[in-house]
């Protein structure tokens, strides 16, 4: 193995450790509310356009911290998708710590964001 190929390769286990060290802290800021819930509601106030960077009264009222949670989950749902949430939000449907965070992507680039982690 070539000497690029090492720095390559322990660059790339870097990157994907700090990704779920900040996932880890997502599951630990999301998930803080809606416990015991049997349904996530649809609320089409919490439609965000991140390109645009338009974001919901409920999202502009949140700590600094949660917009940031948010907009790390937006960006990275591919990464969220493949870590569980262990908070009980199952019963909601999610099936991943991206699921806490967004509940649907449209075509026109709005994302509708789920509340759970609104705190």
């Amino acid at each position: 193995m070539t000497r690029s190929m090492r720095i390559q390769r322990r660059l790339t286990r870097r990157h994907a450790v700090q990704g779920a060290l900040a996932a880890s802290g997502l599951a630990l800021v999301g998930c803080s509310s809606g416990v015991g819930q049997t349904t996530a509601p649809v609320d089409e106030t919490l439609l965000a356009w991140p390109a645009d960077d338009r974001w919901p009264e409920m999202f502009l009222a949140s700590s600094e911290r949660i917009q940031e949670t948010y907009r790390y989950a937006v960006a990275n749902q591919d990464l969220l998708q493949w870590m569980p949430c262990f908070c009980g939000c199952g019963e909601w449907g999610h099936a991943s710590n991206a699921d806490c965070y967004v509940q649907e992507v449209r075509d026109d680039g709005s994302v509708l964001l789920d509340s759970m982690s609104f705190g």
